[in-house]
């Protein structure tokens, strides 16, 4: 199908089409800052080293961004004319590089432009290497509700592997100052590092946890391509060390009161990520930003865009209204998958009319993938005042990647 000459061109979006809607599911803000201090060789995001050096030519362009980021949303207006937003995630690269007086006035504009729902949650992420004191005092005092600290490891033989800019020392202040500024927080752990034993993995934990941190997200190191470990290969825990790591980090998390309710993710009650969540449930999020991607919903199709990935690209095409590189429909056959591949991520599953309610596909569009699923005892199916949810069974949990891509087309 020939996408619109105008990526935002809301007209050519709203006609009929194959898909049924009924309603427009939740909507969030993604806003992606790509500096950092320096690349770390296993990250694969969008993120770009900076010269911290007086008047240096990659120095942090800070005015100049935020002014490609407001012009980017106010093109993309059109698409999410009348929806409100549930959160604003700030993510990077490495965000808190940004003052607190520019993340400030970039959430004033951007409440200038949309309306937030009531509790919208606002999260910033941040490295123990930016940390200054009373900096995420500053942020909170801009308006972010929740933190996220990429502390990775608190061990610094592990932090040197990782390439990391900060040391032992710094993530424990950074961690203190986030629970004095934050009611909520996250912490950003590494496992299956290069050279690390279960004893080492259980000390980073319970370091973590002396901070009682709200919510961890726990994350199994993964070689990806086009980074440097893929060039440099480390040797990482083999699979069964790497699963023994996972269930003591899972028991540690429990019995001090944190849930894993996503794959990844623990939290304590009432502390779990709603931007992730969002996510997850197939909800739509527009995001701006140089390599930022939207997924957005109409009444017929279902939409994904990206953004230019190189930065100074990024803001001179979004100073002339259109930073959009890719913008395509998601095919029907597809969203069954798209669908499954976030929802099965929870461990407590989903409702099965919201696989109708996110995608405008029939039931019957999945259910035979839903009977096989079954067999293989990989799902359950429950049924909670009358609605009925599917939920990952412990061995589905543990086998995901099978599990999903039973709804491939």
């Amino acid at each position: 199908m020939t996408p619109p000459s105008n990526p935002f061109d809301v007209v050519h979006y709203m006609r009929s089409g194959t898909l049924q809607l009924a309603a427009l599911p939740p909507l969030s803000l993604y806003v992606h800052l790509p500096w950092c201090l320096k690349k770390c060789p296993y990250c694969d995001f969008n993120s770009h080293g900076i010269d911290t050096t007086a008047n240096a030519a990659n120095a942090l362009p800070e005015q100049r961004y935020v002014a490609a980021l407001l012009a980017d949303l106010e093109a993309s207006l059109p698409l999410i004319w009348g929806r409100s937003i549930r959160s604003i995630f700030i993510g990077g690269g490495t965000p808190s590089l940004f003052s607190p007086e520019s993340i400030a006035q970039l959430l004033s504009d951007i409440r200038a432009r949309l309306k937030l729902e009531p509790q919208c949650e606002i999260t910033l992420e941040a490295n123990p290497g930016t940390f200054e004191k009373d900096r995420f005092r500053a942020f909170a005092q801009a308006g972010v509700t929740r933190l996220s600290i990429g502390v990775q490891s608190f061990n610094d033989t592990h932090l040197r592997t990782l390439g990391r800019v900060h040391d032992r020392a710094q993530a424990l202040a950074a961690v203190e100052e986030a629970a004095q500024a934050f009611d909520t927080f996250n912490l950003d752990i590494m496992y299956a590092l290069p050279a690390q034993t279960l004893a080492q993995v259980e000390e980073d934990i319970q370091t973590a946890l002396q901070f009682s941190p709200p919510h961890i997200s726990i994350y199994h190191l993964t070689i990806e391509p086009n980074t440097f470990f893929a060039k440099y290969p480390p040797t990482i825990p083999e699979d069964d060390t790497a699963y023994a790591m996972l269930d003591r980090i899972t028991e540690l998390t429990e019995s001090a009161g944190l849930n894993r309710y996503e794959v990844s993710a623990y939290a304590k009650k009432g502390h779990s990520c709603q931007h992730n969540l969002n996510y997850w449930q197939f909800g739509d999020y527009l995001g701006i930003g140089a390599g930022a991607h939207s997924k957005l919903s109409f009444a017929h199709r279902v939409l994904r865009q990206s953004r230019l990935r190189d930065p100074v690209r990024y803001m001179e095409a979004a100073a002339m209204g259109n930073a959009v590189a890719q913008s395509d429909e998601v095919k029907r056959k597809e969203l069954p998958f798209e669908f499954m591949l976030n929802a099965l991520r929870l461990r407590h599953g989903f409702l099965l009319r919201d696989f109708t309610e996110r995608t405008g596909l029939p039931l019957s569009s999945i259910h035979a993938a839903l009977e096989q699923a079954q067999q293989k005892g990989l799902i359950e199916r429950a049924f909670i005042n009358d609605a009925e949810i599917i939920r990952p069974t412990t061995q589905g949990f543990d086998f995901l990647s099978d599990l999903q891509e039973l709804f491939l087309a």
